[in-house]
Order: structure tokens, then sequence, then C-alpha cells
């Protein structure tokens, strides 16, 4: 397929795309540059994304991606609660970086989501032997388990949540590609470059805060 037949996709895929999903996607998009801000109403504009992508999901009856969504969504609701808090000198949650506690329990979260995606994969594909013959499932597995450690991290408003993000956008743009969803792959490739931007910017609020800490 040449650079023509894609831009040809690609067309035909925003022609095919409903007026739900292209408000989930710009939703999710604002959603990740509200992120790269650190600003609060990265959880508002993801929960809208999310929840619209669990109705898309359960019409096309992509269930495991609904559950997914799902988790997306009380993951939205638990980081919008800590991002709210303020301490007793009504200060709102610094951006850190992670120390070892963190980095342990987001281990234990990585092989947890790694088991329980693998259960329902089979569960909801298990008479799909062309799905389980291609490398799909396992990238798809990896992707959405490392997805999982980034919204937990970035609830806790840690810096390497977009370490993870950025695995998870590399692996996504060539997956979808490969599944012939052209839009969603370039959608991907917008977050990978605004998760490579949000690293960078939280580095330097993690640097910021240490200095004011100091």
């Amino acid at each position: 397929m040449n650079f023509n037949d894609y831009l040809q996709l690609l067309y035909q895929n925003i022609l095919d795309s409903t007026w739900m999903e292209i408000i989930a996607a710009s939703f999710g998009l604002l959603s990740v540059w509200y992120a790269k801000k650190a600003n609060i109403l990265v959880y508002p504009t993801g929960i809208i994304s999310v929840v619209l992508y669990v109705y898309i999901c359960q019409k096309a009856q992509l269930y495991a991606d609904m559950g997914i969504n799902a988790y997306y969504f009380i993951f939205s609701v638990y980081g919008w609660i800590m991002w709210s808090r303020k301490d007793e000198n009504k200060e709102e949650l610094p951006v850190t970086y992670s120390n070892r506690k963190i980095w342990i329990i987001s281990l234990g979260i990585f092989v947890i989501s790694i088991a329980i995606i693998q259960v329902l994969l089979r569960i909801f594909k298990a008479d799909d032997a062309a799905y389980w013959a291609s490398f799909v499932p396992y990238t798809d597995t990896f992707t959405t388990a490392v997805a999982i450690i980034g919204m937990w991290l970035m609830a806790r408003k840690k810096v390497e949540n977009w370490l993870f993000w950025i695995a998870t956008d590399v692996v996504s743009v060539p997956l979808y590609l490969y599944k012939g969803l052209v839009f969603t792959s370039l959608q991907y490739f917008v977050f990978l470059v605004l998760a490579v931007l949000g690293y960078i910017e939280w580095r330097k609020l993690a640097q910021e805060n240490r200095e004011a800490h100091a």
C-alpha cells in the first residue's frame, strides 16, 4: 500500500466516522492537551470522551474495548478527585517524580492488568482464530496495560506517566494502521506528539516544585 492509498483510506475512514466518534476523538485530544498543561480540565474532557466511547463500543459489540473505556472512566473520576484535593496549606497536588513505592504499585497494576485483559480477550475473542494467529491480541494487551499504568500515574501527578503514554502511542500508531484504522492511527500520532511535549513540560514543573521546597 503506497502513500496515496493511505490518504484514500484516511479519507474513507473520516467519511465513515459518525458525529459521535468525531466528538469523542475531539474531546480525547482536548483531554491530552489539558493533561500536558497539568490542567484539571483533563478529567471532565476525558470523561466525556470515554463515556461516548463506551456507548460507541457497546453499539459496535466491542465489549472488551467497552470495558476498558469503563475503567478509564472510573480512573478519570479518581484522578479528578486527587487533583481537586488540597493539603493543609491549601496547595494542590504537585507534579513530582515516582518513588520506589509508586514503581512497585505500578508493576503490580501492570501484571494484574495483563492477566485481566488476556482473560477478557479469551472470553470475547475465543472463536476468532485469525485474531489469535496474529500479533494483535498481544500488542492490544500491552498497550492497554501500559495505558492503565499511565492513568494511575497521571492521577498521582507523576512525571513518568508520560513515558507510559509515549510507549502506548508508539505501539498504537502502527497497530491501528495495520488494522486499517488510519484516522485512529493519525489520532494516536497526535497523542504521541502531545505526550512528548507533556513529558518535557512536566519535568520542568517537577523541577520547579523541587526548587520551591528545597
